[in-house]
């Protein structure tokens, strides 16, 4: 699916400045000749990942491959160097000494300055190994480039630049497709350049693992709050009319909010609604709680409207 960027097209990568990861030298087969040089020299300058395997091993077969994914991600950040002990039973023998449980594998140790920082043992899932490598990145004072890119972009939708934002969100879906805070910052920010359809197209694109995260249901409720306020607020001043005629017209404020909320004015649309939720909590089976909970889940827990206006409604509900 490509989404339409200001004046170019683009899909999940096109328009970004960040250079394109490359494995190229970072994953070596290590041997007792090479392991010095390979991970105990080049780790004083990038950490190295040592993962231990045999060909008779199942789960080193599942391994191997997320590894070499992720240190391909990474872009020359991480080096993974492999060893196989059946190959290399000295090297085994001499790392067993100084206290590596090689006696059941797969084995993954972090080295770096020379020194062994951590280690796992056994097929883990990708996701931890993730966490791993990004845990050996922090300690090693540097970040997967993923983790900037979700910076940079985040930084460019707070600074008014979508179309950049939009480009940096697409860039980090190319390095991790299945990233729920790269597709929900992908709509915002396509939302944000006045693209609602190519918004709902990229919805349709998450994957189906990650649709009911935060992220996803968040940038959901943005796109139909954006759709229904763009319906409010052409009769903005009809609904102001019918409450100063009748204060009492509840149905009239629950859509003025909504205008008020496409209009940005997000602080007076919770409070309009909060008004409606002190009079009467259970009017329209409890609508007004519904919408602001809607707001709230668009706006996201960081945005300064939520948390006033979350303390304002506790204030009502435990009263």
């Amino acid at each position: 699916m490509d989404y339409i960027i200001g004046q170019s097209k683009t899909g999940p990568a096109t328009g970004s400045t960040a250079t394109s990861p490359a494995a190229g030298g970072m994953i070596v087969d290590v041997t007792q000749d090479t392991f010095m040089q390979d991970v105990l020299e080049a780790s004083r300058s990038v950490p190295v990942l040592v993962d231990f395997w045999a060909a008779w091993c199942g789960p080193c077969r599942q391994l191997t491959p997320i590894l070499e994914k992720l240190v391909t991600a990474a872009g020359g950040r991480v080096k993974l160097a492999k060893v196989d002990i059946e190959q290399n039973r000295a090297l085994t023998q001499q790392l067993t000494q100084v206290g590596l449980p090689l006696q059941s594998i797969p084995v993954v140790a972090a080295f770096w300055q020379g020194q062994i920082l951590d280690l796992f043992q056994g097929a883990l899932p990708e996701s931890e190994v993730r966490r791993f490598i990004e845990g050996l990145l922090k300690a090693a004072g540097g970040a997967m480039p993923a983790a900037d890119l979700l910076t940079q972009a985040r930084a460019a939708l707070d600074a008014d630049a979508p179309d950049e934002a939009a480009a940096t969100f697409a860039a980090l879906l190319e390095i991790e497709p299945e990233n729920p805070e790269a597709w929900g910052g992908l709509v915002r920010a396509l939302l944000a350049l006045g693209h609602d359809e190519d918004a709902e197209a990229a919805l349709a694109d998450v994957p189906a693992k990650i649709a009911t995260h935060a992220e996803i249901t968040g940038a959901r409720a943005a796109l139909d709050l954006k759709r229904e306020g763009q319906r409010a607020t052409s009769e903005a001043d009809s609904l102001r009319a019918r409450i100063a005629a009748n204060p009492d017209d509840f149905d009239a404020q629950l859509n003025l909010s909504v205008a008020l909320n496409a209009a940005g004015q997000r602080a007076e649309a919770a409070d309009t609604l909060i008004a409606i939720i002190k009079r009467d909590r259970e009017w329209n089976e409890g609508a007004a709680k519904a919408q602001l909970l809607k707001f709230f889940e668009a706006w996201g827990n960081t945005d300064p409207a939520t948390l006033p206006a979350r303390r304002k409604l506790s204030a009502i509900l435990f009263s």
